[in-house]
């Protein structure tokens, strides 16, 4: 919770949490700070970031996940792009000026996952406009209308793959800047490559013969 300190309040129109379920202290800690913690009514990451533009009272929700691993000055950067009519904004960390975890070794089976699923996905989906790099990056931004017009499953943990492929096929207005990310200082990341990997591509294939 370093990260919480640093938030820029005065860019946002409102600052919550939404929570899983947590009895470490997260909910008392973010209360202390003076954020709304909202307790998801259903379990896992989609359901998470349904909840989370359900509860918004704004246009648009910014996701940024406080692991002391990417910027949170990077979080001043939505509401311009915003401005300019995007509906889907993802800091990347797959594009020129962006820094990866993985860029200072040689062996980087994440970042290259990554490529290969935006790669996948931009055969299949995209026709115009802005080829999304890092479509794995939970720290993105989106108009709460464009959100309902994907109709983001509310289950599984496909979300942010999910949301450039809609974007694709529902032709939303997106873009990337790029960000930097370090490695994590505690804990290991809950999303190993290989079984994440293999539910993604389960995803893929139900959106090739989803009919909406």
């Amino acid at each position: 919770m370093l990260d919480v300190p640093k938030l820029p309040r005065d860019a946002f129109d409102e600052i919550y949490a939404v929570d899983g379920g947590s009895t470490d202290g997260t909910v008392e800690y973010l209360q202390s700070q003076g954020i709304t913690v909202h307790r998801q009514p259903k379990r896992g990451l989609n359901a998470a970031y349904v909840h989370a533009n359900d509860v918004s009272n704004c246009d648009a929700v910014v996701v940024f996940f406080p692991k002391t691993t990417t910027p949170t000055e990077d979080l001043r950067k939505f509401r311009p792009l915003f401005e300019q009519g995007n509906e889907l904004i993802v800091a990347s960390r797959q594009i020129a000026g962006a820094i990866n975890e993985e860029d200072a070794g040689l062996w980087r089976p994440r970042k290259w996952a990554v490529r290969g699923l935006a790669l996948l996905a931009a055969v299949m989906w995209h026709k115009e406009g802005c080829w999304v790099r890092d479509v794995l990056h939970g720290f993105k931004g989106w108009k709460r209308s464009a959100f309902s017009r994907m109709k983001i499953l509310d289950y599984g943990l496909s979300i942010d793959i999910e949301m450039v492929v809609r974007a694709y096929k529902l032709r939303i207005k997106r873009t990337e800047f790029p960000t930097t990310e370090t490695a994590r200082n505690y804990g290991e990341t809950h999303f190993k490559i290989w079984p994440t990997g293999k539910r993604l591509l389960g995803y893929l294939w139900y959106e090739i013969r989803r009919n909406d």
